[in-house]
């Protein structure tokens, strides 16, 4: 690729500092070559190497404003401000129209929390830049941080209406619309901004991206479709729009584009799960399985792939090779709540029921409080014996559900077994006025108090 004549001029400039440094001979460089010298160490994190050419420059060149202001931004980035801000109030005096100055000011005064001040001189800065676009970024930045979303907004538009190419306003833009809840208004803005700069693939996709966040999926992917033909190695946009394909349940599109996102870098862990998934949803089972596995190998610290493999044998109902699997899950994340449920209910279906039982507990115990949970814990106490215990658990549990008629039900029984017939009562008329017909559940789970005349009597008296 051919170099501009700036940027041969540029290498020249860094090969013969960095020679002068190797020989220690003193060669001259004109001042903005070395502020591009000083830059560059900057940018690539040479700070050592920046303060070296700048104390070369200031010894050439004593008068420069230009390197002192690079000076000045070298002892902000040293958080010496108090040094770099008289620094600038010299540089005023001699220069009070130079945008930089007031910048540089901003910039002290942003680091100070002054945010609101470092505004007002980011305002002043614009009556004398030619570079609008860089002024209005840093103005919203600053309202960024003084959580304006608005007026932040407001700035990074501008910035656009003066730099379409900024792309870093542009995802800010698109950031503040979010924030502020304003999707349909980003999404009328983005086409506005696609109208005027038609080829920005950052635009597209983050166009698609919205109309996926109010779940237009066909107009998400005819926006990423446009992304990747102009950048037809756009990773992001083709595994967005693999998930929006999943959405519309067009599986072997959404296979398609994943595939693609592995042609275009390694395979991720991520991209392998959910081809397996596309593939359970079109019934290849061999297909589905080879990918969770692929998963596992590519990341065997992914639980969401042991989870996957196990749910995947849960549906063939092999509950051996599935809990195989979950116990793998657990080994990487012992405290979440949906394995411990995925565990329990796997030993449920294989008649291991003390082992059930832990796994509803440690659901519980790390956040799972669905009352079908409740009720599968308490069912399994009830089986194994554990009357005082399940009734416990039924208490706990009325504290989330306190007008549930099956946790009433179960406490009625729990209590008639253990010959409590005045908690038993209560509990039966609280469930009875719940949900009458649903005093089945005596009959179906405690066919031994079903039985007591009494209980029967109840009921019939309850429905008069």
């Amino acid at each position: 690729m051919q170099l501009s004549n700036e940027e041969e001029d540029y290498n020249l400039s860094l090969s013969k500092f960095e020679s002068m440094l190797k020989t220690n001979k003193v060669l001259f460089f004109d001042s903005e070559e070395f502020e591009e010298i000083i830059l560059h160490y900057l940018d690539i994190g040479k700070a050592n190497l920046a303060k070296k050419a700048l104390k070369l420059a200031l010894d050439q060149h004593p008068k420069s404003t230009g390197l002192k202001l690079v000076q000045v931004e070298m002892l902000v980035y040293d958080d010496k401000l108090d040094i770099a801000e008289k620094l600038l109030n010299e540089l005023y005096a001699i220069e009070p129209n130079n945008e930089e100055i007031y910048i540089q000011k901003a910039n002290i005064c942003s680091k100070r929390d002054q945010h609101e001040k470092a505004v007002e001189l980011l305002k002043i800065a614009l009556q004398y830049t030619d570079d609008y676009a860089d002024v209005y970024n840093l103005i919203g930045m600053e309202y960024l941080f003084m959580d304006n979303l608005e007026m932040a907004k407001d700035s990074f538009i501008k910035c656009l209406e003066e730099d379409l190419e900024d792309q870093s306003a542009l995802y800010n833009v698109v950031y503040c619309f979010e924030f502020l809840d304003q999707n349909q208004e980003a999404i009328i803005y983005l086409n506005e901004y696609i109208n005027r700069n038609p080829y920005s693939e950052i635009a597209w996709h983050q166009l698609g991206r919205l109309h996926y966040g109010i779940k237009e999926y066909e107009a998400a992917i005819r926006a990423f479709d446009y992304a990747t033909l102009i950048d037809d190695e756009f990773l992001g946009a083709f595994m967005e729009k693999a998930k929006a394909y999943e959405r519309l349940k067009k599986y072997n599109e959404a296979i398609e584009s994943y595939n693609r996102t592995i042609e275009l870098d390694d395979a991720t862990s991520y991209a392998l799960l959910r081809i397996g998934k596309c593939y359970e949803k079109l019934g290849n089972a061999i297909k589905a399985l080879q990918y969770y596995n692929q998963t596992v190998h590519e990341d065997p610290l992914l639980d969401k792939g042991w989870i996957a493999i196990t749910d995947f044998y849960v549906r063939q109902k092999n509950f051996q090779k599935a809990l195989f699997f979950v116990n793998k899950a657990l080994a990487i994340d012992n405290q979440n709540r949906l394995y411990w449920k995925r565990y329990a209910t796997i030993n449920k279906q294989m008649n291991f029921f003390e082992e059930a039982e832990f796994g509803y507990r440690k659901a519980v115990e790390f956040g799972d409080y669905a009352l079908d949970t409740w009720l599968f814990w308490v069912d399994i106490l009830q089986f194994l014996g554990e009357f005082e215990s399940a009734i416990q658990t039924l208490l706990q549990a009325t504290e989330y559900f306190p007008e549930e008629n099956e946790i009433e039900y179960r406490l009625a029984g729990l209590y008639f077994m253990i010959q409590d017939n005045t908690k038993a009562k209560f509990h039966l008329s609280n469930g009875l006025r719940l949900n009458f017909d649903n005093y089945i559940l005596i009959e179906d789970l405690f066919p031994v108090v079903w039985s007591k005349k009494m209980v029967k009597n109840y009921i019939e008296k309850h429905k008069k």
